[in-house]
């Protein structure tokens, strides 16, 4: 048995949930944010937990045991079912500001706690605006803001007056932990600004599926797929404007109503689905196919002459006829008789609808399963 297998499943399993996220078939869950905002923030902690020590900074080794402790509260929050997002917000914002007022009192300025508290303003924004919450987000994100604002200013007023209470001689400490916790406070900045700019980008992707979606729907026959009376007349407005010749085919299935009446309807809209895909697929990209009502179909030719259409008429007719529609062990055939007429450019095309709807009739007197110029 090779003892790496259950490694390599593992691996496949997170690359492919990586591949998921980054292609948007899995959405960033607040749950996500978070834990990756509360890791994110407790690892820097449990970081200068140990500077504190090694160094004997002793009152900010103390405070960061409880910056840990109060993160791990934080995911025993989200532990289970538990979603309490806008409190995780706000004790970690809470958390910030005291732990940038409490290294600058005991450090000074000069090792650059303060940046935490610029970092927390545009992630305050992000996640009162992605969390689910009714109302006053906004006025939360912005309250937050200011705040970090008059806390930042008074951090700044605080080492200016007063000496910090632990002096370092350390200018390599210094200028590392300065370091540090700027990489620390513009990596939060370019992550959230990612993921921001992320998430725009799928809502942006999920509203464009959805119009496509809502415009297919109202374009279309929900039953049959083909374009519906709407459409068609859109399409018939082009045709005219464009001045090209076109040719419009009117189809109707040959005793439909006993169809239904004597299978039912569920085996009618399998004959209506079946003759609709055979129509669909002898006029592919030479027209459109629209359900002009019931069991009435319209086609529309463009640069048609009489010979191309009546082909394509006589096409669809031959192969709804030698086409078996089944249902539950129940099979019939099934006839189609079609009326073709072309569109001379004299007249209004309603007038070449009720020509094509002439011959039509003339077809069904005269026998039906026919085709009628």
């Amino acid at each position: 048995m090779n003892t790496n297998q259950p490694l390599k499943i593992l691996m496949k399993k997170g690359v492919n949930k990586l591949k998921d996220v980054l292609t948007g078939k899995m959405q960033i869950t607040n749950r996500l944010k978070f834990h990756a905002l509360i890791g994110s923030i407790a690892s820097v902690h449990v970081f200068l937990l140990v500077v504190f020590g090694i160094f004997h900074i002793m009152p900010l080794f103390y405070f960061n045991i409880c910056s840990v402790l109060t993160y791990a509260a934080c995911f025993w929050l989200m532990w289970g079912e538990r979603e309490h997002y806008l409190t995780i917000y706000f004790i970690t914002y809470i958390e910030v500001i005291m732990h940038s007022f409490a290294a600058t009192i005991c450090l000074g300025w000069k090792f650059g706690f303060a940046q935490y508290i610029i970092a927390i303003v545009p992630v305050g924004f992000y996640i009162c605006y992605t969390l689910d919450i009714r109302q006053k987000k906004f006025t939360i994100a912005t309250v937050s803001a200011v705040i970090s604002s008059v806390a930042f200013l008074a951090c700044k007023f605080l080492s200016f007056f007063g000496e910090p209470l632990v002096v370092i001689d350390n200018i390599a400490l210094e200028l590392s932990l300065y370091v540090f916790n700027s990489l620390c406070a513009f990596v939060f900045l370019i992550i959230f600004s990612l993921v921001f700019v992320f998430e725009m980008k799928l809502s942006s992707s999920q509203l464009k599926h959805q119009n496509a979606i809502l415009d297919k729907l109202a374009s279309t026959d929900p039953l049959t797929g083909l374009y519906n009376r709407r459409s068609m007349d859109i399409f018939l407005n082009q045709a005219v404007e464009s001045a090209s010749s076109f040719a419009l085919i009117m189809c109707d299935i040959d005793n439909f109503k006993k169809v239904n009446d004597t299978y039912g309807h569920d085996f009618g809209d399998i004959v209506l689905k079946g003759i609709a895909s055979i129509t669909t697929d002898q006029v592919k990209g030479q027209g459109y196919v629209c359900r002009w009502g019931g069991e009435e179909i319209l086609i529309l030719i463009n640069n048609a002459s009489e010979e191309s259409s009546l082909r394509i008429a006589e096409n669809i007719r031959r192969n709804v006829a030698n086409r078996v529609f089944e249902l539950n062990d129940k099979w019939i055939h099934c006839s189609i008789t079609l009326g073709v007429a072309l569109y001379n450019g004299n007249e209004p095309v309603e007038d070449t609808i009720t020509r094509a709807d002439y011959n039509l009739y003339c077809g069904k007197r005269n026998g039906k399963n026919a085709v009628v110029s």
